[in-house]
């Protein structure tokens, strides 16, 4: 996937500014650690850190296009274009010369055919930047749904950018500080396109193009989900789901490297390993490897029951021996995830504090294990997002709600702000009424209102939308940062736009026919997976639900409390250090959620780290 980074200046000479420029494309090496590359001119230099998956002897960047007398064009890239192969077909034809197998220099040269607007005719996962050396214009472009990252940090004469936050914080020019609004990302569970919390930055939001000049920064959109009509049949719509993801997973299994699936047990990762296995059988390379994570505390563990307990590695199990895969797993233990090191490693992985430490903290672990023996894995992330997979999307009381309905179905989970923050932060925050903007802006983006006279199906619709927009920006973050620190790469067939277009549009009542989570998925996928699995309930992730955890998140933040240093301590409330005080960590019990302890720890430790100056 890579990791790239650059800065365009229009005032001054960056030729002169190498080590600057150096140490921000040195950021990225743990997404990158197979390669480097800088290339610099009067007013841009470009980074790039690669992890080789594509043509490993070619392909190195950033990659510069030779036209006449010298380069018009130069790309640092990060992703990858699955369709490659037809647009290199396309671009020959067209009387362009290519130098390696690449994806890369087929982006480049669909850059130079097409101009700004070759972002339509790229499919797959991307974040890269291309500098025309004619016009003197740089060129941010992020994939449509958002699955790559990319930030950008405008100046008075140019641009910062980098694929993690850490590559523009690398620039002794750029303050790491946090306003309100980065509070108010923080303490809220709003993912807003665009936001990147610290002041100053902002994500190249998906599907959009951000184009810098001597004028100025300016965004974009090249590509936005419509609502419209769905004109199959049901059995139609069935034989469409199952052909499109045979063609997707057969694109994405292209790579030079090898190649494993991230299996869970459930029916979309499940799905992805019964393709990828059809798949691999198919091209005679032998068994696909799968990996998964194990729950110490499975169905039917002392004090685990019902809808706590967590079978996943059962199932796993159950799909790895029916489609035969190479299979391996990795114990979820509570003191490894606790582990201070480890903590250490997800917030530099990460750049920003986070609510859910043990998630974060065993995807981290699972995948440093996968990139063992693979360097590309594929996930079933967004499936739930994408057929209807969550509680939330099918609990008429969360689906009809004012706010986000994963906020109202789960708002005890995040309990514990009032207790933690001084009152007038929270005055000054005013979390609800960010939340609540939040979500009418969101629905406002398509006004399924308008287009829709069934009012039931329109908000079906904004909920779909809510959940492809924000909820699982959320999940790609994860999965991103958590993989990309170990150096795999991680794709996501069901994140794929063109699924995701055919699939938005189509009636909720038929996402649903047999009244059933993912309907569609799971007649699509019957013949390939075992009953057991194919009928399965949807689980969550594994987390933690040893007592001890917690206690060791109280006793921790107590400790933050007491501690008169802590950048956090003219945050707190006064109840709470009086509490702390006469209480210790037992004044943490009540009122505070997990989400909640770990954010706040999470806060602390990331305005030490990366000396954040909060500015309210």
């Amino acid at each position: 996937m890579c990791g790239i980074a650059g800065w365009v200046d229009f005032s001054c000479d960056l030729t002169q500014h190498q080590d600057i420029a150096q140490a921000m494309t040195n950021t990225m090496a743990r997404r990158g650690p197979d390669a480097e590359g800088l290339w610099l001119g009067r007013h841009v230099a470009l980074g790039h850190r690669r992890l080789s998956v594509i043509d490993l002897e070619g392909g190195c960047q950033p990659m510069g296009a030779e036209e006449g007398p010298g380069a018009r064009a130069v790309l640092t890239y990060s992703g990858e274009t699955y369709n490659f192969q037809e647009l290199r077909n396309q671009l020959a034809s067209l009387g362009h010369r290519f130098k390696t197998r690449s994806d890369t220099e087929v982006v480049l040269r669909a850059y130079l055919e097409w101009g700004p607007d070759f972002a339509t005719r790229l499919e797959g996962i991307f974040a890269f930047a291309v500098w025309d050396l004619d016009r003197e214009e740089l060129l941010l472009v992020r994939d449509r749904m958002g699955v790559k990252p990319l930030y950008y940090a405008t100046t008075p004469s140019g641009v910062l950018f980098g694929s993690e936050p850490k590559a523009i914080l690398a620039h002794p020019g750029f303050e790491a500080a946090v306003d309100a609004d980065g509070l108010r990302d923080i303490l809220s569970v709003a993912k807003v396109p665009g936001h990147a919390v610290f002041r100053g930055m902002r994500e190249v939001q998906p599907g959009c193009v951000v184009r810098v000049s001597r004028s100025g920064a300016v965004e974009q959109r090249y590509w936005q989900l419509r609502v419209g009509e769905h004109t199959d049949s049901l059995d139609r719509t069935i034989d469409t789901v199952r052909e499109m993801l045979e063609t997707i997973v057969t694109e994405q299994m292209v790579a030079d490297v090898p190649l494993c699936t991230l299996l869970s047990g459930g029916l979309d990762s499940s799905s992805l390993t019964a393709l990828a296995a059809q798949v691999s059988r198919d091209r005679g390379q032998g068994r696909v490897r799968s990996c998964s994570v194990t729950d110490p505390d499975p169905a039917g563990a002392a004090g685990v029951h019902g809808s706590q307990a967590n079978d996943d590695q059962f199932y796993a199990r159950l799909l790895a021996r029916h489609v035969d895969s190479e299979h391996s797993e990795l114990p979820l233990k509570a003191p490894d995830l606790l582990d201070p090191a480890l903590r250490s490693s997800v917030l530099a992985g990460y750049d920003l504090p986070i609510a859910k430490g043990d998630e974060h903290a065993s995807l981290h672990l699972l995948f440093g294990l996968v990139r063992g023996h693979s360097t590309v894995a594929l996930s079933g992330e967004c499936g739930d997002e994408v057929f209807g997979g969550y509680r939330w999307q099918r609990d008429p009381n969360a689906v009809f709600s004012t706010t986000f309905p994963w906020v109202h179905e789960g708002r005890a989970n995040y309990q514990g702000n009032e207790v933690i923050f001084a009152p007038d932060l929270l005055a000054k925050l005013d979390l609800a009424a960010y939340e609540r903007d939040c979500h009418s802006a969101a629905v406002a983006e398509i006004s399924a209102g308008d287009h829709l006279d069934d009012a039931a199906e329109a908000r079906y619709r904004e909920v779909t939308y809510l959940a492809l927009t924000r909820h699982a920006q959320v999940l790609f973050d994860r999965k991103d940062r958590m993989s990309m620190a170990t150096g795999l790469e991680v794709r996501v067939p069901f994140a794929d736009h063109r699924l995701v277009e055919y699939t938005f549009n189509i009636p909720w009542a038929m996402k649903s026919f047999d009244g059933r989570e993912k309907s569609l998925l799971r007649a699509a996928m019957k013949d390939l997976l075992p009953e057991a699995v194919a009928q399965r309930v949807k689980t969550p992730y594994p987390s933690i639900r040893a007592e001890a955890y917690n206690r060791t998140l109280r006793e921790r933040l107590a400790d933050v409390v007491r501690t008169d240093d802590s950048p956090l301590a003219p945050l707190f409330s006064a109840g709470l250090k009086q509490a702390v005080a006469k209480e210790g960590a037992a004044a943490l019990e009540q009122g505070m959620s997990r989400a909640a302890l770990e954010t706040t720890l999470q806060l602390d430790d990331w305005l030490r780290t990366y000396d954040v100056r909060v500015a309210l």
